[in-house]
């Protein structure tokens, strides 16, 4: 296919960001004429479909971070958005569990940022976590009451739904391998034709950087993908927890740790882990792309990452490749969990933006040219965040 009069506004990227993005423009501005590209088959098949389906609602974040606010605000949203459109959802509440002194006090510091951030939570002692969570041990807890479950990939089937009852066109299967910026308009080419647009926004997460590149950004970033290896506990285990347990994380990495999770479909998972993943779509165990291997290995950011994580990042590798390792690490706030309860699920893949000198972006990153929008970094809580990221984008298209 290829246009001849061009389109308004183009997306790339059909996971959540993407489609809030085409959504929110045809609300501001109805009756423009847009067009969303999606390189897959389906909408919301890699990180969006592929989480743990929690509704954050901002602890984590440093105050004044892009994170904190339209985390903040994406979890209220969110909450609305399915409440309307008949999404399940429930408020289950997190817990946050300290099992040593050191993550006690590291979780202090998370109590006094989410004050900082206006996120409503609670200081528990030791025993008042037992007595909420009977199979939870630890010597204590940060009780945040307004975090949730959803299938986002619902929500990205209901957002698309509205783009197209408002006009816009949702083209599957429309891999773009060039973009050509003129003063008038922006040309996305692929295989399956070209399309021009006056205005065009890349939400194309795992691939975010080589789009920049295509689109002739400076670009002193990589996109590293981090499997996030998750596990099923059999239906039996099902009530083992009433909420969300977390373990307190390293306020250093952007990863959250190995959590268990009930869903919103009545399972419970464990999991993620962050290990590098040498293929970004690849969700099999030891799946290997070599284009994508050879970029992440010989990239110099890496390099700088591995010499300052060693000891977490062989710590996460072991727990990879040997189950007990990984068992080690739930037991530490939920001691009855044995080996058979660990069954197998898929993977996730994280893209994790990181800088040539080593530095792993913990924002949300977004940049601009005269007439192209690029979200370069969007990882968690980029679900949870997705209207508000819409938002924000096409405030920066207006000016």
């Amino acid at each position: 296919m290829t246009t001849s009069t061009p389109y308004d506004f183009c997306v790339l990227g059909g996971g959540i960001v993407g489609v809030a993005t085409a959504d929110e423009i045809l609300r501001r501005y109805p009756g423009s004429s847009l067009v969303l590209l999606e390189k897959s088959q389906a909408l919301a098949t890699h990180q969006t479909g592929h989480n743990s389906g929690v509704i954050h609602s901002g602890i984590y974040y440093e105050p004044g971070s892009l994170k904190a606010e339209l985390c903040r605000r994406g979890a209220q949203w969110t909450k609305e958005f399915a409440a309307a459109q008949g999404i399940p959802f429930e408020v289950c509440g997190k817990l946050l569990v300290a099992t040593d002194s050191g993550e006690y006090r590291r979780m202090l510091a998370l109590h006094e940022r989410s004050v900082s951030n206006g996120v409503e939570v609670e200081l528990l002692d030791a025993a008042e976590l037992r007595r909420r969570e009977p199979r939870v041990t630890g010597t204590g807890a940060l009780f945040v009451p307004g975090t949730g479950i959803i299938d986002f990939t619902k929500v990205v089937v209901a957002l698309a739904d509205s783009v197209r009852r408002a006009g816009g066109e949702i083209v599957l299967g429309a891999e773009v391998t060039a973009l050509t910026e003129t003063g008038d308009t922006v040309t996305a080419t692929g295989p399956a034709g070209s399309w021009t647009a006056r205005q065009l926004v890349v939400c194309a997460g795992l691939q975010a950087d080589r789009m920049a590149r295509l689109a002739g950004l400076p670009t002193d970033f990589r996109i590293v993908p981090f499997r996030g290896e998750y596990y099923q506990l059999p239906p039996e285990r099902k009530g083992l927890v009433r909420t969300l347990i977390y373990p307190v994380p390293d306020p250093s990495l952007p990863f959250l740790g190995v959590h268990l999770s009930p869903t919103i479909d009545g399972s419970l998972t464990v999991g993620p882990n962050a290990v590098l993943g040498l293929a970004r779509e690849g969700y099999r165990k030891g799946s290997v792309d070599l284009r994508d291997a050879r970029e992440v290995l010989g990239y110099r950011g890496l390099h700088h990452v591995a010499r300052n994580h060693l000891r977490t990042g062989v710590r996460e590798l072991r727990n990879s490749l040997f189950k007990r390792g990984y068992l080690a690490e739930c037991r530490r706030y939920c001691p009855e969990l044995t080996l058979a309860d660990l069954q197998p699920k898929e993977a996730g893949i994280r893209a994790q933006a990181v800088l040539r000198d080593g530095t792993l972006v913990h924002d949300f990153m977004i940049e601009r040219t005269p007439r192209m929008v690029h979200v370069l970094n969007a990882p968690s809580p980029a679900a949870t965040s997705a209207m508000p990221i819409a938002a924000h984008i096409v405030d920066l298209l207006r000016s």
